[in-house]
């Protein structure tokens, strides 16, 4: 359900601006803009004055707190770290973006805060915390996810990112796709989250020069090294959610056996031995063999080490769905996997050139055209690997 809320405005006084050069927020922005906002003492008095037993999580943006409406609306306040704000009309005008972008697998913004130096965001709230609680956390304890729960958030997530990827205007590449990004609902169908404070991402640019954002064991190869960021680092990362999803295991270094490695190389290494079914967690005592293989599949696809060999998320989604047996795991390559201690781990090159341009199809299958890079297959023949 939508919850609309109206502009609120204060009669006390606004805290004083540190920035004595920035303009306080004037009334032509507030009577030409569509964000509802927040005053900071009704966001204060929400989560008992920002108090400590409101937090419920943190993240290189800010602080995540909890916070309760005079009317019983519960809601998600991110207050902004020092390293993130911005002149009150660039942040505003950025938000205002977000905040319209709306689709049942992505926390919604609601509103925001500009008041002196804070800059805070109002999400809706989501009951089940995060993905990762659920498969790492101490909430494991509690419950298990059944395979039903884990396909559909799966399946959930996939069209979160698709929509961020093919459809959100100007297109958006999340940078962070991880478990802890990925909240649940009442119904455990999965959100994505934080997707608002990765830049904005025009498809005509294909370096950042900034400083690489995200988690090491998501991190594409060609994003983690040489700061290329395209939608094919986010497919990256949503593979390697794909494997802690099926495995309840994180995808950071561990011990697998008696060797320290990254959920991906496990998952390689058990291609090789033909023991894919392995990777399973424990706690899930029935799941359907075939489909957990396909996803495994997909999640491989996606994690390949060069970018143009993986599919786009409208392919994602297709393969994920389908009911045929669509892949040949035989036509896999090593997944690309990043390491800054043991540099990069990665396929060797193929013979033939690679492709300069995604307008080519790849070895893979995974043709894509110059005028939509996006498109998805049209047939199951299509998504078949050859």
């Amino acid at each position: 359900m939508r919850i609309m809320f109206c502009c609120f405005r204060t009669a006390k006084p606004e805290p004083k601006n540190s920035n004595s050069g920035e303009p306080a927020l004037g009334a032509s922005f507030m009577s030409t803009n569509s964000i509802p906002m927040f005053s900071y003492n009704e966001l204060k008095s929400a989560t008992r004055n920002f108090s400590p037993t409101s937090k419920i999580g943190r993240g290189g943006f800010g602080i995540v707190y909890k916070g309760i409406l005079r009317d019983g609306t519960q809601i998600a306040i991110k207050s902004l770290s020092a390293e993130s704000k911005q002149g009150i009309h660039e942040f505003l005008t950025e938000i205002e973006t977000l905040s319209n972008i709306r689709h049942p697998n992505l926390v919604q913004l609601i509103g925001c805060c500009v008041q002196g130096t804070e800059r805070l965001l109002v999400y809706e709230y989501v009951e089940n915390n995060s993905l990762a609680n659920a498969l790492f956390g101490s909430y494991n304890k509690q419950t298990v996810l059944e395979w039903p729960q884990r396909a559909a958030i799966c399946i959930g997530t996939a069209h979160g990112l698709a929509f961020l990827h093919e459809e959100a205007v100007p297109p958006i590449v999340h940078r962070d796709i991880k478990a802890s990004n990925v909240l649940l609902d009442k119904d455990f169908q999965p959100k994505i989250g934080d997707f608002g404070l990765a830049k904005l991402f025009p498809d005509t640019v294909t370096h950042i020069s900034t400083r690489v954002a995200g988690t090491m064991g998501y991190l594409a190869p060609e994003y983690a090294l040489l700061g290329q960021l395209t939608k094919k680092a986010d497919i990256f990362s949503f593979g390697v959610l794909i494997l802690e999803i099926i495995s309840g295991r994180s995808s950071g270094r561990s011990f697998f056996g008696h060797d320290m490695k990254y959920l991906l190389e496990w998952t390689w290494q058990l291609r090789n031995e033909d023991r894919f079914l392995d990777l399973v967690d424990p706690d899930l005592v029935e799941y359907p063999k075939d489909d957990v293989l396909r996803f495994i599949k997909v999640a491989l696809f996606c994690t390949q080490a060069v970018s143009h060999q993986r599919p786009n998320m409208l392919q994602v989604i297709k393969m994920l769905q389908s009911s045929e047996p669509i892949l040949d795991v035989m036509a896999l390559k090593k997944p690309g996997v990043t390491d800054m201690k043991r540099s990069f781990v990665m396929a060797k090159k193929p013979k033939s050139p690679l492709v300069q341009n995604e307008s080519q199809s790849s070895s893979y299958g995974f043709a894509t055209t110059a005028e939509d890079p996006g498109s998805a297959p049209q047939t199951s023949s299509e998504v078949q690997p050859r």
